[in-house]
């Protein structure tokens, strides 16, 4: 997915097992954050960050969903352990991560294995996509003040 690109209709099921669709947020800007895995360090300062500032966010007319592959369980308990105002998509068939581009090769300590990219796709109030913050530019720690 590119800027100009429309988002797709159905972005997946969320940890309470619901479909999250585009249209359910008519009207709103919606920050799309892929992150690699539910409870590592990263993934969870980028999570507290974007809900300790939520309600600016939300201020701003913006609405958070984070993805990962990590199932609904592991959702629920990432949900509940760091009291995240927002949903996450349990993308295990990994069909959202693909369309969106941010699934690949990547490469720790010299061990190479497939995971997400860390991407942020900001899309616009007629579901275009209008920015990407992209893997090298996200900061976990300062994540909402990059939105804004």
């Amino acid at each position: 997915m590119n800027i100009g690109d429309k988002a797709p209709e159905i972005l997946g099921l969320n940890e309470k097992g619901k479909e999250i669709c585009l249209s359910d947020y008519k009207g709103k800007k919606i920050v799309l954050y892929f992150y690699p895995k539910d409870m590592t360090s990263g993934c969870t300062a980028q999570a507290c960050n974007l809900r300790d500032n939520y309600a600016e966010l939300r201020d701003k007319g913006y609405v958070v969903i984070g993805v990962s592959v990590n199932d609904a369980k592991s959702h629920q308990k990432f949900i509940d352990k760091n009291e995240l105002p927002f949903t996450l998509i349990a993308d295990t068939d990994k069909k959202l991560v693909e369309q969106f581009g941010v699934w690949g090769e990547k490469s720790m300590y010299g061990r190479k294995y497939m995971g997400i990219f860390r991407t942020t796709f900001i899309i616009n109030e007629e579901g275009v996509i209008e920015r990407i913050i992209s893997p090298k530019e996200i900061k976990t720690k300062e994540h909402a003040q990059q939105i804004l």
